[in-house]
C-alpha cells in the first residue's frame, strides 16, 4: 500500500517556505564562530600619534580686553581652538591669514576703534607661527546726543504734567551713552532697547522706536547719536479679570489690588500686586498681566491664580542648638468655619521647649491688613529654670515686602520655677497694648549681602504678681542688623540689640516681657537664655535692660564651592536689672556658612570668655 502525500508537499508555497528555512539555518551557521583562544589573538593596532597643531597664533595688542575679543572671534583663533589637529594645507592657511586683517578691523569697530592698524606675518617653524600685531588707535567717543520723545508722553511733558516730566528726565539720566562716553555697538543697541523698556514699564505698553542714527566720523573719532521714541498712549487700568478661583472668593483678590480704575498701568504697579497675591498664603501661583490689546484708557488687568489646598499639614524634624532635637506639626485651614479666614495650629515638641500656637486670621483686607486672634502656650526649660507661659493676642497686622506692622492687645501669664526646687519661683501676669514694626531693606531676603533690617517693639500695660506689687509698665526693644560687602570677596555683618522695661521698684512683670541673652542670634558661646541677673539666693530671672552686639566677616572658602563660606565673629552682651549693673561678656568664634536656596545654614564654634568653654551653635535662616 502506497502512502499518499499531503496536499501541500509539492505546492509552490511549501517549496518557498522550505527554501527560506534552509537559508535562515545556513545564515545562522555562518554567524557561529569558533572559540577564540587567548594565544590566537593578534597584536592590537598601535594607537595613532596625535598630529601636531597646524600653526600657532600670537596676538600682540596692548589692551587685554581686545586681545580676548580677537582670540574669541577671529577665524584664525577659532579654527585652531575648535580643531587643533585638523589637517590644514598651506593654501587654506594663506587664505585665513589674508582674511584676518579685515576681520580684526570689523571686530574692533564694534568696540569703537575705527582706525585700527593691523600687521600680520608668518614665521617659519614646526608648526609655523602666525603673529598678529594690532594698534587699535584712538577710541571713538560720543560727542553729540539727541534724545527725543513723541506721542502722549511728550504732549503731557510739554503741558507740565509732573509724572511725564519726571519720566522724561529719568530717560535722559539713565541713558548709558552720554556725551564723552566710549562708543560701542553693543552699548548703543542696549541703550535703545533699555529706553523702550523703561517706557513700557512706566505704562506706555506700545512704545516703539521711531528713529535712530549713529553717525561715526572715523577721522575725528567722534560719534553723533540720535534717538527718537514714540511712547504711544499711556495705558490705564480697567476692570479686574480674575481667573482660577475655586473655593476662595474674589474679595481678597480685589482687596490686595491697592488701585482702582484709571491708574497708570506701570510695571511696578502690576509686579507689586502680583507679589502681594503671592504673600497672601492662599495661592500656589499668581500672575498679573495687562491686556494691551484693549483700549489704553481702560485696559483690563488679568489675574491668573492657582489656589493652595483648602487644608494642609506639614511635619518637620530638626535640631536647634538652643532647644535641642525637635519635631513639629503645623496645620492650615484656609477657609475655617466657612469664613474668609485662615486657621493655623502648630504643635512643637523639643528637648527644652514644648509649645502650641493657634491663630485665626481674616483673609487680607485692603492695604494688606488682617484682623487676627492668637493664643500660645509654652514650656521653656534652660540650665537654671523652667518657664511656663500662656499668651492671648487680639489685633491687626499689615504685611508688605519691605515692612511688617502689628498692633495688638495682649494678655499673658507666666510662672518661673528654678530647677533647684529649694529656691522660690515667680508668677506674674499683664495686660498690655503693643506695636511691633519690622523694616527690611535687603538686596536678597534669604541670602542678604547688602542692606539692613530693623525690628522695633513698644508696649505699655498693667502688671500684677503674687510676689510683688501691681502697677503700670512700659517696654521698648530694638534690633538693627547691617550687611555690607567689604571688598576682596569679604562680606561683613553687624548687629546691635537694646531693650528696657520701665517699671517702678517692686512691680514684677511676666518673664516673657523681660530680657535674657545667650545662644544663637544673641551671644554665642553661652547657653540659651543663661545671661541674666542672678539674685542673692542664686536664682536667675529676666532682666529689665538688655544689650548685645555682634560683628562678623565671611567669605567663600573657594571658587569651586561659592556657596560654602568661612566666618570669623565676636559677640558681646548681657542682661541686667539696671544699666549700671550691666557687665557684658564676650563670645569670639569661627564658623561655616552654607548659602542654600532656602536660607543660610550656620555652624559656629564660640568660646565663652566668662564660661571658659567652647560651645557649638547651629541655626538656619535670617532673623529679623
Amino acid at each position: 500500500m502506497r502512502a499518499r502525500r499531503g496536499p501541500l508537499s509539492h505546492s509552490p508555497l511549501a517549496r518557498a517556505l522550505g527554501a527560506l528555512l534552509a537559508l535562515s539555518l545556513l545564515g545562522g551557521c555562518a554567524l557561529l564562530r569558533p572559540e577564540t583562544r587567548p594565544g590566537d589573538q593578534g597584536p592590537e593596532p598601535a594607537a595613532e600619534a596625535p598630529l601636531p597643531p597646524p600653526y600657532t597664533l600670537r596676538v600682540e595688542v596692548a589692551d587685554e580686553a581686545l586681545r580676548t575679543l580677537l582670540l574669541e572671534y577671529l577665524d584664525l583663533a577659532r579654527l585652531r581652538r575648535m580643531a587643533p589637529q585638523a589637517g590644514i594645507d598651506d593654501t587654506e592657511l594663506t587664505r585665513l591669514v589674508a582674511a584676518a586683517p579685515a576681520q580684526v578691523r570689523e571686530l574692533l569697530e564694534t568696540e569703537g576703534y575705527f582706525n585700527a592698524q593691523v600687521r600680520l606675518r608668518r614665521e617659519p617653524g614646526t608648526p609655523p607661527q602666525v603673529v598678529l600685531q594690532v594698534d587699535p588707535g584712538p577710541r571713538t567717543r560720543v560727542t553729540q546726543l539727541r534724545l527725543e520723545l513723541e506721542g502722549e508722553l511728550e504732549r503731557a511733558r510739554q503741558s507740565g504734567d509732573r509724572d511725564a516730566r519726571r519720566l522724561a528726565a529719568q530717560l535722559h539720566r539713565r541713558w548709558p551713552l552720554p556725551e564723552g562716553a566710549p562708543f560701542r555697538n553693543a552699548d548703543w543697541a542696549a541703550a535703545k532697547s533699555g529706553a523702550l523698556a523703561q517706557l513700557r514699564a512706566a505704562g506706555y505698553a506700545q512704545a516703539r522706536l521711531a528713529d535712530s542714527a549713529a553717525q561715526v566720523d572715523a577721522a575725528t573719532h567722534e560719534a553723533r547719536l540720535a534717538f527718537t521714541a514714540d511712547s504711544g498712549a499711556l495705558f490705564r487700568t480697567g476692570e479686574l479679570r480674575i481667573e482660577g478661583l475655586e473655593r476662595q472668593d474674589e474679595r481678597a483678590v480685589r482687596n490686595l489690588a491697592g488701585f482702582g480704575p484709571g491708574t497708570p498701568a506701570t510695571e511696578t504697579l502690576l509686579l507689586d500686586y502680583q507679589e502681594r497675591l503671592q504673600l497672601a498664603g492662599l495661592y500656589e501661583r499668581a500672575t498679573v498681566t495687562l491686556d494691551s490689546s484693549a483700549a489704553p484708557e481702560a485696559a483690563p488687568v488679568v489675574v491668573t491664580l492657582r489656589e493652595l489646598p483648602l487644608q494642609q499639614a506639614n511635619v518637620a524634624l530638626g535640631v536647634d542648638a538652643n532647644t535641642g532635637v525637635r519635631t513639629s506639626v503645623e496645620h492650615w485651614h484656609r477657609r475655617a468655619f466657612g469664613w474668609a479666614a485662615t486657621a493655623r495650629n502648630k504643635v512643637e515638641i523639643a528637648q527644652l521647649r514644648q509649645a502650641w500656637e493657634g491663630e485665626l486670621a481674616s483673609h487680607f483686607l485692603p492695604r494688606m491688613r488682617r484682623n487676627l486672634v492668637s493664643v500660645q502656650a509654652e514650656r521653656l526649660e534652660s540650665d537654671v529654670d523652667t518657664v511656663r507661659s500662656l499668651r492671648l493676642r487680639l489685633g491687626r497686622d499689615q504685611t508688605t515686602p519691605r515692612a511688617d506692622r502689628f498692633t495688638f492687645v495682649q494678655f499673658e501669664t507666666s510662672a518661673q520655677q528654678p530647677l533647684d526646687r529649694s529656691l522660690p519661683g515667680e508668677h506674674a501676669e499683664a495686660l498690655s497694648l503693643n506695636h511691633h514694626v519690622v523694616l527690611r531693606r535687603l538686596n536678597d531676603p534669604l541670602l542678604p549681602t547688602r542692606g539692613y533690617t530693623l525690628s522695633l517693639q513698644s508696649g505699655v500695660g498693667q502688671a500684677r504678681s503674687t510676689e510683688g506689687d501691681s502697677g503700670p509698665f512700659g517696654r521698648l526693644y530694638g534690633r538693627l542688623t547691617l550687611y555690607r560687602p567689604l571688598g576682596g570677596g569679604w562680606y561683613g555683618q553687624g548687629r546691635v540689640e537694646l531693650g528696657q522695661v520701665f517699671v517702678r521698684e517692686g512691680v514684677l512683670v511676666p518673664e516673657s516681657q523681660r530680657f535674657r541673652a545667650g545662644g544663637d542670634e544673641s551671644v554665642r558661646g553661652y547657653v540659651y537664655r543663661s545671661l541674666a541677673p542672678t539674685a542673692a539666693d542664686g536664682s536667675i530671672s529676666g532682666g529689665k535692660v538688655l544689650f548685645t552686639a555682634s560683628a562678623e566677616v565671611a567669605r567663600a572658602l573657594s571658587a569651586r564651592w561659592p556657596a560654602l563660606w568661612g566666618a570669623l565673629f565676636v559677640d558681646v552682651g548681657q542682661a541686667a536689672q539696671r544699666w549700671s549693673e550691666l557687665s557684658p561678656v564676650w563670645g569670639p568664634g569661627l564658623g561655616l556658612r552654607y548659602r542654600s536656596p532656602v536660607g543660610p545654614l550656620r555652624l559656629d564654634v564660640a568660646y565663652g570668655t566668662e564660661a571658659r568653654r567652647l560651645r557649638l551653635h547651629l541655626s538656619v535662616g535670617v532673623t529679623f
